[in-house]
């Protein structure tokens, strides 16, 4: 029997429709049985149509008994409907086995699910930027993806940046040997770090003691980067972390003005600042190679030298 995905659009309006297409189609080609919202590519200003709209599009999604519900795209448009929002729906939905896959905005909604029910969601691609794109989609990216809608995805691993080996030797995290992490039933939690940064101070940010928080970002100077992180830190939830794992933060430009200051210094300030490891090059983000990621499940974290696992387990 085909898995069934429900596409639906939450956030900003679908503008490249041939990116759209290409999607669907290659998620056909896969061997998916596709259904498209009916307002999928609905426009009202810059979002997906209106609120209403929007709500009605989520809420056709819960009811519509798919193996997953895939976003079209991301953008803006979730954060000022999420008091609307029906999570009790979403809940039963997931608690069916029904999984919601997405990322950039989509955190808004996965973080106040989680903070609402303690349901489990997907970080992972959209239809027009990872399926859409032109030529090949990445053949990870598709791996993982038909990992998590048949069942067998376990976790996933990467090839750690040899800076980051070396802050968990600092911090002596555990203090069993150099280069050597294993934190076990953690809570992995996070997502584009503008989104989850503005919902600090709301009944939408999870309350996640022990976890594991994951972090990318795309289009956003370094400096930006380091302002948001110092929203989470002045906040406390960094501080309530057993790990910090960074994503790609892609997309920006430095300017003559930054004498120095990169990426890899925020890090560094980061790493300085909280006694938990800050873990980098996790492929996820706004990238073709993304990995697929369990929002609110406890997992594994572990590392061994420079290789790093995040475990979790079959999804079933």
């Amino acid at each position: 029997m085909k898995k069934h995905i429900y596409i639906f659009s939450p956030s900003s309006a679908v503008r490249d429709k041939a990116a759209f297409k290409r999607g669907v189609l290659r998620l056909k080609t896969l061997g998916y049985d596709v259904e498209i919202d009916e307002a999928a590519l609905a426009s009202y200003q810059r979002f997906a149509g209106d609120d209403e709209t929007r709500l009605a599009a989520i809420a056709r999604a819960a009811a519509s008994g798919a193996d997953v519900a895939l976003i079209s795209r991301g953008g803006y448009g979730l954060t000022r409907i999420l008091p609307q929002i029906n999570y009790k729906a979403i809940d039963k939905a997931v608690s069916k086995g029904m999984r919601f896959v997405g990322l950039s905005d989509f955190t808004a909604l996965q973080n106040a699910l989680l903070a609402k029910t303690g349901a489990v969601t997907w970080a992972g691609p959209a239809v027009g930027e990872d399926f859409g794109t032109e030529g090949q989609p990445d053949d990870i990216m598709e791996a993982c993806f038909d990992d998590l809608i048949t069942g067998q995805g376990e976790g996933t691993g990467w090839r750690l940046p040899k800076v980051a080996t070396k802050s968990i030797a600092a911090n002596a995290y555990p203090a069993t040997a150099e280069s050597r992490l294993n934190i076990n039933n953690a809570v992995l939690w996070g997502g584009n770090l503008a989104v989850l940064s503005s919902l600090v101070g709301t009944p939408y940010l999870p309350a996640v003691k022990g976890g594991i928080l994951f972090l990318e970002e795309v289009h956003e100077h370094p400096y930006r980067l380091e302002r948001m992180l110092t929203q989470l830190l002045h906040a406390g939830v960094l501080a309530q972390q057993k790990a910090v794992v960074l994503g790609q933060f892609t997309n920006y430009k430095l300017v003559p003005h930054d004498k120095g200051f990169k990426l890899a210094t925020v890090v560094q300030w980061l790493q300085n600042r909280i006694k938990a490891p800050v873990l980098s090059g996790l492929p996820f983000g706004h990238v073709p190679t993304k990995v697929v990621l369990p929002v609110g499940k406890k997992v594994t974290l572990a590392v061994e030298e420079r290789d790093a696992f995040l475990l979790w387990g079959h999804s079933h």
